[in-house]
């Protein structure tokens, strides 16, 4: 696919619990903002935290089914589904972007709700096609942040690449009556907002050395999703956040938007 197209935005998004995707947050209302304002992609592919998997892979059903990857939550949100078509034909590209790394072209996964709590505010009428990209758990942080760059120019045909995790993710200490984020949540937070800002990209693949890294990322299948995000980016990139705050004191709900 050659096709010329405007450049398309990247975007993280931290999408923390997955009610957000059937209540009303200052989360869910700034993903809704930003689906109002960003330019409508040929498709988008998502780099979610919960295809974390041995390999890489891309979904490449033409149907995908809406993945309730979770338990004990209401069933209004087991109700939920996310009737996106798939796009077989952008797996096939994203698999010959990435080579030589081999990927799977996957018929047995879907949208699981690391995409699709954030896909139903930023584009409600699951109109446009969507792919997953799984993250490959068995490789180190400087190599997804490689895949990410190797990913970039499908920007220029036009595909939104939303990368979802979360940059401090700690479900141990989790606190739903937390007042206040944890000190140590604040500061990785904080570490990781100024090294994107000052595009210390060295920093954000080294997280680990970070004191605050083994209490405020200890999982880094929600970590990885933001090097995909730190790779994929233009020199000429604005760096916009949207949305930052915590949740239950331990996980940020840090977004933004590379444009």
């Amino acid at each position: 696919m050659t096709t010329s197209h405007t450049r398309m935005p990247a975007v993280y998004v931290g999408h923390g619990s997955p009610m957000n995707a059937i209540t009303d947050t200052k989360f869910s209302r700034a993903w809704a903002a930003l689906g109002a304002a960003l330019p409508r992609p040929r498709a988008i592919a998502v780099i979610s935290a919960h295809w974390f998997v041995p390999g890489t892979a891309v979904t490449a059903e033409p149907n995908p089914k809406t993945i309730h990857d979770f338990g004990a939550f209401p069933k209004a949100l087991f109700d939920v589904r996310y009737p996106a078509p798939g796009d077989p034909a952008l797996a096939a590209e994203i698999a010959e972007m990435l080579a030589p790394t081999p990927v799977r072209l996957d018929t047995s996964w879907g949208f699981d709700h690391g995409a699709w709590s954030v896909l139903v505010h930023l584009y409600p009428k699951a109109d446009i096609p969507v792919v997953e990209i799984a993250i490959d758990s068995e490789q180190p942080p400087a190599r997804h942040f490689e895949l990410g760059g190797r990913l970039a120019p499908l920007r220029e045909r036009g595909v939104l690449v939303i990368a979802c995790g979360n940059v401090v993710h700690n479900l141990e200490h989790i606190d739903f009556s937390a007042t206040a984020p944890f000190p140590w949540a604040v500061r990785f937070d904080e570490f990781a907002k100024a090294a994107l800002e000052r595009r210390d990209d060295r920093a954000l693949i080294d997280y680990e050395m970070n004191p605050d890294a083994i209490l405020a990322a200890p999982d880094e299948d929600h970590y990885y999703p933001l090097l995909y995000a730190a790779g994929i980016r233009h020199n000429d990139d604005a760096l916009r956040f949207i949305v930052e705050g915590f949740d239950a004191g331990s996980i940020s709900m840090r977004a933004f938007t590379l444009s």
